[in-house]
């Protein structure tokens, strides 16, 4: 018996129980955020510096354009109305349809009562005239430095959003529809998802982007096999097991980024690059970085290079009997393998013969997105936060990324769970994204400061390990993929410091979709294509313009490159000596452990 076909006593009977859960869980709600500890203000928005400059520059415009403004309110005034007069038309003629809807079409109002129900129509049509005169109002405001302008827009687009109908249960059909369905159910299981998030994150409220028990590394995820054959306490080394009889004489060693779990690379057999990669004829390795706590506070970049890269790369030396291995490093991993290339030029050290370089940043002049976390306010704010504790929560991550796409990765998840009462999906990509690492307290200023603010590689240089490091001593061949879309590596940054590095071989790819979805893109799956081109590298802009698309993923691409560079075909290499079956320890273990 369905709840609609239920007699009324039972319907009610029902409903009273469900209300009762509510006051039960509000309880668990209100103890849960009182766990929550107090944060630095600069971590939880931009300071009020942008916020007075930004009323400033307002201030300024209606004293120097007035007609500006004039010009702007009785445009949106004049929008508003109009749909206000023909609502009430419509109402007033006994028709309860809404009015002609011109408003652009917009994913988080799909539902088909947004577009005929007259009172959610209206409020649609209503917010989005408000929203396009915000955006208009702040876009013309003149007197704002450009990085300041980039902030402002920023900052105000998340309100706006914040703001959206659909983000409130008492103007969101699809849920007030879904609640009297089920009873009241819906709300029920929605607060049980809130409260359960806020209590995870310890006050916090960080949305569960996929079902945790969907999922475990080493039995559906990460199942490559191999065994780990070193490690220290920054990183367990894993080798792979060979596919092939024969494999390439110069093995591959990938360093993944250590803001999450190398795994990204070996999530379903499917889009596993590490299966493919060892199906193509490699002897792999990859790194697997320690999750770290307080006792890693001291670890810096030079950290990370000194026992990190050159350890791995003296290893893989040691267990191959070769003198050369190919390099790649994704993202900041590959931004520090930049940095390692130029040490070991100073210091005249050619074990690497190759290096690849995935989403990866070397030139911080233009920022992208990111950039408006990137200036003092929130470094500020990051700084104190890890003197303090030692090291930068990995929550603290999850959320800056997260709102770098809002609607996507906050708002339209919370509806599903919070006001439809949903279980997160089975998603293996949201899985690893949620399944983030925290940061040591001096890497991670280093990093902001010297790297990300100051610049210092891409132009006067930077001191690391006694030398003095420049993008341009940065002399092997390299392979770079960009990635179109990118909001965390915009991939005309990642063009610019390829650009400058000083290697006479250079191979630049961009390829299509984002920071991870346009690197884990098997060829079996045909879905995104790639842009390559072999004129000069001189600007983003004529690249782009004179580049020639590729349908498929770029991997088969990189093999033939990689293929040139990695000798003759040898006996494959079984993994020795074996301290534990791959994935390894580190990615499963609590931080620090």
């Amino acid at each position: 018996m369905t709840a609609d076909s239920d007699p009324p006593a039972a319907n009610l009977e029902r409903l009273n129980e469900n209300i009762a859960k509510i006051e039960e869980l509000s309880e668990r709600l209100i103890k849960a955020v009182s766990n929550k500890r107090a944060i630095d203000p600069n971590l939880q928005g931009p300071g009020h510096d942008l916020f007075m400059k930004a009323a400033a520059a307002y201030m300024a415009e209606v004293m120097q354009n007035p007609s500006r403004l004039i010009e702007h309110q009785v445009s949106y005034w004049g929008k508003a109305l109009k749909h206000y007069v023909e609502a009430q038309h419509n109402l007033a003629s006994g028709k309860l349809t809404p009015p002609p809807d011109h408003t652009p079409e917009d994913s988080r109002f799909s539902n088909p009562l947004w577009q005929t129900h007259p009172y959610f129509n209206y409020l649609k049509q209503q917010y989005l005239l408000s929203a396009e005169a915000i955006g208009t109002a702040v876009d013309d405001l003149e007197g704002l430095d450009p990085r300041d302008a980039r902030r402002v827009a920023y900052f105000t687009r998340q309100i706006v959003d914040l703001f959206s109908p659909a983000n409130f249960l008492g103007t969101n059909p699809e849920a007030l529809s879904r609640a009297v369905e089920t009873d009241g159910q819906s709300l029920v299981d929605g607060l049980e998802n809130l409260v359960r998030d806020i209590e995870a994150n310890n006050g916090e409220l960080l949305v569960t982007l996929a079902d945790k028990d969907a999922f475990k590394v080493g039995e559906n995820l990460g199942t490559a096999r191999g065994a780990v054959v070193f490690r220290n306490r920054l990183f367990e080394l894993i080798q792979y097991s060979p596919a092939t009889e024969t494999v390439h004489a110069e093995p591959l060693l990938i360093f993944p980024p250590w803001i999450n779990k190398f795994y990204i690379l070996d999530l379903k057999e499917k889009n596993s690059l590490v299966r493919w990669i060892v199906d193509q004829g490699y002897t792999l390795f990859m790194v697997s970085w320690v999750n770290p706590d307080a006792g890693f506070a001291e670890v810096g970049l030079d950290t990370y290079i000194e026992e990190g890269y050159l350890t791995a790369i003296a290893e893989v030396k040691r267990l191959t009997g070769r003198e050369k291995v190919n390099a790649a490093g994704y993202c900041i991993a590959g931004t520090t393998l930049a940095l390692t290339l130029a040490l070991m030029k100073k210091r005249g050290d050619r074990s690497v013969r190759s290096a690849t370089f995935f989403t990866t940043l070397t030139d911080f002049s233009d920022q992208g997105e990111v950039g408006v976390f990137l200036n003092d306010d929130f470094i500020d704010g990051i700084e104190r936060e890890v003197t303090e504790q030692g090291y930068l929560s990995s929550f603290f991550m999850s959320r800056t990324f997260s709102f770098l796409r809002s609607n996507d990765l906050i708002y339209r998840p919370a509806i599903r769970s919070y006001m439809m009462g949903e279980a997160p999906p089975a998603f293996d990509l949201l899985y690893w994204n949620g399944d983030s690492t925290n940061l040591p307290a001096r890497m991670t200023v280093e990093y902001l400061r010297a790297l990300c603010q100051q610049d210092r590689f891409a132009t006067e240089g930077l001191e690391i390990c006694g030398e003095t490091l420049r993008i341009g001593d940065v002399g092997v061949p390299l392979f770079a993929v960009a990635c179109e879309t990118d909001h965390i590596a915009a991939w005309d940054s990642s063009f610019t410091g390829i650009r400058k590095m000083g290697s006479r071989e250079k191979t630049f790819v961009l390829a299509q979709s984002g920071h991870i979805a346009g690197i884990v893109n098997p060829p079996s799956k045909k879905k995104y294509g790639h842009f390559t081109n072999d004129g000069p590298m001189e600007t983003p802009q004529s690249w782009r313009a004179g580049a020639t698309f590729h349908d498929g993923s770029w991997w088969p691409r990189w093999a033939a490159w990689l293929k040139r560079r990695s000798g003759k075909q040898v006996p494959a290499r079984d993994p020795a000596p074996v301290l534990a079956p791959a994935p390894g320890t580190y990615v499963l273990a609590a931080p620090g452990t």
